[in-house]
């Protein structure tokens, strides 16, 4: 079984770690760990996702308080197969990169680097000044996958939920969790095989 610790901060987008966790509670074999900071609990209601907490807990196996820092998942003993933070806020990152380990999201991202186990942050920001860069560089040049929510259009979206479904595939797809989440790249012809379909519908 794998087991997947998932970190959902106050970023916007807070339905991007919403699904991904969907993903991963309708996958066989899949163990989540979740923790979620006071912002993206905020974010729930002020982004209207449908969610309600307790929905949102009901979709892992396992639940912990931003501020429990004796939880199973701040050490480096607890065996896991990768942490994804979905979405990722700058205020995050910089506590990542810095080392500080102030939360129990920035801690178990802490301990995650220090056992070299997978690492995935969906950056949540727009502009990017340059201190976010820096510290995003630092991170990957340490081997974590940055991998921000921009759309792709090759598979030709029609709705929002189709936008959101592609990042998820992503994410499963760095995790080595097998996936037809959000609309494969299958070549042009194909492609366009695909758009005159449904333009003739």
């Amino acid at each position: 079984m794998k087991r997947i610790v998932v970190g959902i901060t106050g970023a916007s987008g807070t339905i991007y770690g919403l699904r991904l966790l969907e993903a991963l509670k309708a996958t066989p074999d899949v163990e989540t760990h979740l923790v979620m900071s006071k912002w993206a609990k905020e974010n729930l209601a002020v982004e209207h996702t449908g969610y309600t907490l307790k929905q949102v807990n009901q979709l892992a196996d396992v639940v912990y308080d931003e501020r429990d820092m004796g939880a199973t998942i701040a050490s480096g003993s607890f065996m896991h197969d990768g942490m994804v933070i979905v979405p990722a806020s700058m205020k995050t990152v910089a506590s990542i990169a810095t080392g500080l380990g102030d939360t129990l999201i920035g801690r178990a991202a802490d301990v995650t680097l220090k056992e070299r186990r997978p690492l995935l942050l969906v950056p949540r920001e727009s502009p990017f000044n340059q201190i976010h860069l820096e510290n995003m560089l630092k991170l990957s040049k340490m081997g974590v996958e940055i991998i921000p929510p921009i759309p792709a259009f090759y598979n030709n979206p029609e709705t929002i939920d189709d936008l959101i479904n592609h990042n998820t595939m992503k994410l499963l797809d760095h995790l080595h969790i097998a996936n037809d989440f959000g609309g494969r790249w299958q070549g042009l012809n194909q492609a366009k095989a695909a758009l005159k379909d449904r333009d003739r519908g």
